[in-house]
């Protein structure tokens, strides 16, 4: 009880010192816990996808559709559960800075194959009736204030011109990580207006959705999916969803792993911080130092004081940052809009954040611990003036 008394004493000693260090902690600390949540919301995705659920997509490029009638060969294929179909909409909603996803999706057996989108059975049975009618997320819904009964006119980029939709449901996650800013319709209603455009793209899909019913067979099924349409004029690439959504995280992985340095340089620069603050305060008491190995402490006291003092200041930061970095990444992600579906502060980033402040306390403390743990008593007593 004692030495931990005077380990408070002693960090208390130079009150604003210790005040300024500890703010640049808290500041370091919190810096460090946005940035891995960032990264995690870059990876949310991926960590969500099924075992279960496979991806197909055209060999060449995902931006070429597929035939609509390789869902009736794909559902042949033995181990597969069921199929769907979902096409990349693109369009735009008011302008080009409200960007959410939308998907043209065959709702008969779309939301069956995503039990974590949870739609009340009455908005469910709504939109199944209306061929204009669509779902969205809860976070999207509360974001532009819609509500069920609204019209939403979005703009089409791939498919030209204003595509009004009417919202007769709104979804919410089962688990906090389950994306709640996407937006859904009929992919009949899209074939039929592209139908009636003599478009190009009519009876074709971006990708097909397979359920498999044994997850451990997910390879097998994969291959034999593409063996199916090996020589077509349309080869297919079949991956599991966490592989098809890294696909697309791979595309900025530079970003990511800068962002990833940044994080760590900023504890790196306060460490260096820390490290100073340590090294002044034992510079200024290697008199007290040198008088306390005179009456017989023995060096390993004065390194253990040092050493906790270093971490009492360097884990008061880092616990103050860790409670900050909360409502702080809760502000963060309400100014963002729907840039980040997912944006929470995970067990392990907040482990990161206390691993690194109990680093940066012990570091700090080792090249004075060892300067006061060898002071010479007659030298450390000379320091007095």
């Amino acid at each position: 009880m004692y030495f931990l008394k005077l380990i408070g004493r002693n960090s208390l000693r130079h009150k604003l010192r210790t005040a300024l260090t500890t703010l640049g902690i808290v500041i370091a600390v919190l810096a460090f816990g946005l940035l891995q949540t960032v990264v995690d919301a870059w990876y949310a995705g991926a960590n969500a996808a099924s075992a279960t659920r496979l991806v197909t997509r055209n060999a060449i490029s995902l931006v070429f559709p597929l035939p609509i009638t390789y869902r009736d060969r794909i559902r042949q294929i033995a181990g597969v559960r069921s199929v769907s179909q979902a096409n990349w909409f693109g369009g735009v909603y008011i302008s080009e800075r409200n960007f959410f996803p939308q998907f043209a999706v065959d709702a008969a057996t779309y939301f069956d194959m995503y039990p974590e989108l949870v739609i009340p059975p009455d908005q469910l049975q709504a939109f199944l009736r209306d061929r204009k009618g669509c779902i969205v997320g809860r976070k999207l819904a509360q974001t532009y204030g819609w509500r069920v009964g609204d019209v939403v006119p979005l703009r089409g980029t791939i498919h030209p011109g204003t595509w009004e939709f009417v919202i007769r449901g709104i979804y919410q996650g089962r688990d906090t990580s389950t994306d709640e800013v996407q937006f859904f319709f009929h992919w009949q209603y899209l074939n039929e207006s592209l139908r009636r455009s003599q478009s190009q793209l009519v009876d074709t899909t971006g990708i097909f959705l397979i359920d498999v019913d044994d997850p451990e067979r997910t390879a097998e099924i994969a291959r034999a999916v593409d063996a199916t349409f090996r020589n077509s004029l349309a080869e297919t690439l079949t991956e599991t969803e966490k592989a098809f959504q890294l696909g697309f995280v791979s595309m900025t992985e530079a970003i990511v792993v800068a962002i990833r340095l940044v994080s760590f340089l900023v504890i790196v620069i306060i460490l260096a911080v820390m490290a100073n603050t340590m090294a002044m305060s034992a510079r200024e008491r290697l008199a007290e130092y040198a008088t306390l190995k005179a009456i017989g402490f023995a060096p390993g006291f004065v390194r253990r004081l040092i050493l906790g003092e270093s971490i009492a200041i360097s884990l008061a930061g880092s616990a103050l940052g860790c409670a900050l970095t909360f409502p702080v990444a809760h502000l963060f992600v309400s100014r963002m809009g729907t840039l980040f579906p997912v944006f929470q502060v995970s067990a392990q980033t907040v482990a990161l954040q206390i691993a690194a402040g109990l680093l940066i306390g012990v570091i700090a403390a080792v090249a004075p611990g060892i300067r006061a743990g060898r002071v010479r008593i007659a030298e450390g007593l000379r320091a007095v003036g």
